[in-house]
């Protein structure tokens, strides 16, 4: 198996993985995900939060199975190709709160780093704001990175916690079966469902887990990660991980036109806003969350998914973000930023420079 363990972190297996995203992102849209969100976790998991009743906004409930799949697939092939390894950190609460404030900024722009490449395929002007303010983002924490910023070592411990996060991940796919969408009904059994907006738009139920199973398959053996292609650029002028992030977009692109989905401009774009100037900021916000907490939201799912209980941490600490985010009026909606949004986006900067400033290891 030494032979065929390796090609996916090889050049053209990243590619590969890249080109696989893209394809099949823009054939979720495809089949019922909403339009340039074939894929985007930051929105699923907000729609997941929604789901379980953390927030009320009604247009985004729907227990995603993309991002069940990502974690189980991920822990699939860390099983097949032993490297589950269950492992903890350090400031689990710092890593919570980056996930927060990671959630909060990209739902001030409307979509993670995934979906901003997706938006861009798919003709939407506005992400070249969000990617702007995403490179922004990663590009100052690199410069806390090079200063001695470290959320301290990590450490092996023991199978079981390793499992909770795949395990939460399985206890939603149950749910989401025993209580499935009624007709007409905003309720079913114990979770909340969108009777119209973006989360009454999803492709069925096998195909999503299907594909989330095999990204998840794919993203851990290639480590494929939007936040470290960037990083990885900036910092080293590696392009290794970059190949994987251009690829996603060029082929997404390409299936947008083959089937029609293409339609370029700033206006009018599906759940997309034009408040040029918090684009960009939202996604400074959360390209700084990513990079202090090493890994764009896949890549914690990834993370999660082969063990790592720092990633756990994170990407819990997206889903209840999001219930802030909707809750508190933060998050954006076509018409605009909501109200207390621009306020939730500086204090969430405010929060980052903090963190970023304040752990720092000096050197003897």
């Amino acid at each position: 198996m030494g032979q065929f363990k390796n090609i996916f972190a090889t050049k053209w297996g990243i590619v590969g993985v890249g080109a696989f995203i893209g394809v099949f992102a823009a054939l979720l849209q495809k089949w019922g995900n909403p339009g340039n969100m074939g894929i985007c976790v930051a929105c699923f998991e907000r729609d997941i939060s929604g789901a379980l009743g953390l927030h009320r906004a009604a247009v985004v409930q729907y227990i995603r199975p993309e991002i069940i799949g990502f974690v189980l697939g991920s822990l699939i092939a860390a099983y097949i190709f032993r490297e589950f390894r269950p492992r903890v950190g350090s400031a689990p609460i710092v890593r919570f709160v980056l996930g927060a404030f990671a959630m909060i900024g990209a739902l001030v722009f409307l979509g993670c780093p995934w979906r901003a490449l997706l938006r861009l395929a798919g003709g939407d002007g506005n992400a070249i704001l969000g990617l702007a303010g995403l490179i922004f983002g990663i590009w100052i924490g690199t410069l806390f990175l090079k200063g001695g910023y470290n959320l301290g070592r990590t450490e092996k411990t023991y199978t079981s916690v390793g499992w909770l996060l795949p395990l939460i991940m399985l206890g939603f796919l149950v749910l989401r079966i025993m209580f499935p969408p009624a007709e007409g009904q905003a309720q079913s059994g114990v979770l909340f469902y969108s009777l119209k907006g973006p989360g009454a738009m999803h492709a069925p139920l096998a195909i999503s887990l299907i594909i989330g199973l095999a990204i998840g398959f794919l993203a851990q053996r290639s480590r494929f990660c939007t936040m470290g292609a960037l990083r990885d650029l900036i910092l080293f002028r590696q392009t290794h991980l970059f190949m994987g992030f251009i690829t996603l977009v060029v082929l997404a692109f390409l299936t947008n036109l083959i089937l029609k989905q293409f339609h370029p401009g700033f206006a009018n774009q599906p759940v997309a806003h034009t408040m040029h100037v918090w684009n960009f900021g939202g996604m400074v916000l959360a390209g700084l969350a990513f990079a202090l907490a090493g890994g764009c939201p896949g890549r914690q799912l990834f993370l999660a998914g082969e063990g790592d209980g720092d990633a756990a941490v994170f990407v819990l600490g997206m889903i209840v973000g999001a219930g802030f985010a909707h809750n508190f009026g933060l998050a954006s909606s076509p018409k605009g930023v909501g109200p207390h949004g621009v306020a939730a986006v500086i204090i969430g900067l405010l929060v980052c420079l903090f963190i970023g400033f304040t752990m720092r290891k000096k050197s003897a």
